[in-house]
Protein backbone atom coordinates (compact mmCIF):
# COMPACT_ATOMS: atom_id res chain seq x y z
CA UNK A 1 0.00 0.00 0.00
CA UNK A 2 1.03 3.30 -0.69
CA UNK A 3 1.36 5.89 2.16
CA UNK A 4 -1.38 8.53 1.30
CA UNK A 5 0.83 11.67 1.49
CA UNK A 6 4.05 12.22 0.08
CA UNK A 7 6.52 14.68 1.43
CA UNK A 8 9.00 14.87 -1.64
CA UNK A 9 12.82 15.76 -1.81
CA UNK A 10 14.35 19.15 -0.51
CA UNK A 11 14.30 21.63 -3.48
CA UNK A 12 16.82 24.54 -2.24
CA UNK A 13 15.32 27.34 -0.38
CA UNK A 14 11.74 26.42 -1.43
CA UNK A 15 10.97 23.78 1.62
CA UNK A 16 9.53 20.03 0.37
CA UNK A 17 6.24 19.79 -1.64
CA UNK A 18 3.37 17.57 0.31
CA UNK A 19 1.58 15.88 -1.72
CA UNK A 20 -2.12 14.12 -0.82
CA UNK A 21 -2.82 11.31 -3.71
CA UNK A 22 -1.05 14.11 -5.87
CA UNK A 23 -2.77 17.08 -5.38
CA UNK A 24 -0.42 19.31 -4.18
CA UNK A 25 -0.74 20.58 -0.11
CA UNK A 26 1.79 23.47 -0.02
CA UNK A 27 5.58 23.69 0.57
CA UNK A 28 7.02 22.59 4.14
CA UNK A 29 10.10 24.30 5.68
CA UNK A 30 9.70 22.29 9.08
CA UNK A 31 7.93 19.28 10.34
CA UNK A 32 5.40 21.64 12.03
CA UNK A 33 4.20 22.59 8.59
CA UNK A 34 3.51 19.49 7.37
CA UNK A 35 1.45 18.65 10.31
CA UNK A 36 -0.32 21.39 9.67
CA UNK A 37 -1.05 20.61 6.32
CA UNK A 38 -2.80 17.60 7.17
CA UNK A 39 -4.57 19.46 9.76
CA UNK A 40 -6.09 21.43 6.83
CA UNK A 41 -6.90 18.43 5.47
CA UNK A 42 -9.05 17.01 7.66
CA UNK A 43 -6.34 15.03 9.82
CA UNK A 44 -6.53 15.75 14.45
CA UNK A 45 -3.33 16.54 14.95
CA UNK A 46 -3.29 14.30 17.86
CA UNK A 47 -3.28 11.29 15.15
CA UNK A 48 -0.40 12.24 13.28
CA UNK A 49 3.08 10.48 13.48
CA UNK A 50 5.50 11.91 11.24
CA UNK A 51 6.80 8.35 11.50
CA UNK A 52 3.65 6.73 9.97
CA UNK A 53 5.39 5.01 6.80
CA UNK A 54 2.01 3.63 6.11
CA UNK A 55 0.81 7.74 6.58
CA UNK A 56 3.42 9.19 5.11
CA UNK A 57 6.40 8.40 2.50
CA UNK A 58 9.38 11.05 2.87
CA UNK A 59 11.59 11.08 -0.20
CA UNK A 60 14.92 12.46 -0.11
CA UNK A 61 15.45 12.01 3.61
CA UNK A 62 12.94 11.66 6.66
CA UNK A 63 11.26 14.40 8.78
CA UNK A 64 14.83 15.61 10.04
CA UNK A 65 16.07 16.64 6.32
CA UNK A 66 15.12 19.96 5.18
CA UNK A 67 18.60 21.26 2.94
Amino acid sequence: MTPPIVVHPPSGTSGRKVTAHTESLGFAHRPEDVVEFLRRAGLDPADIQLDDPNLIEWRGGGPEVWE
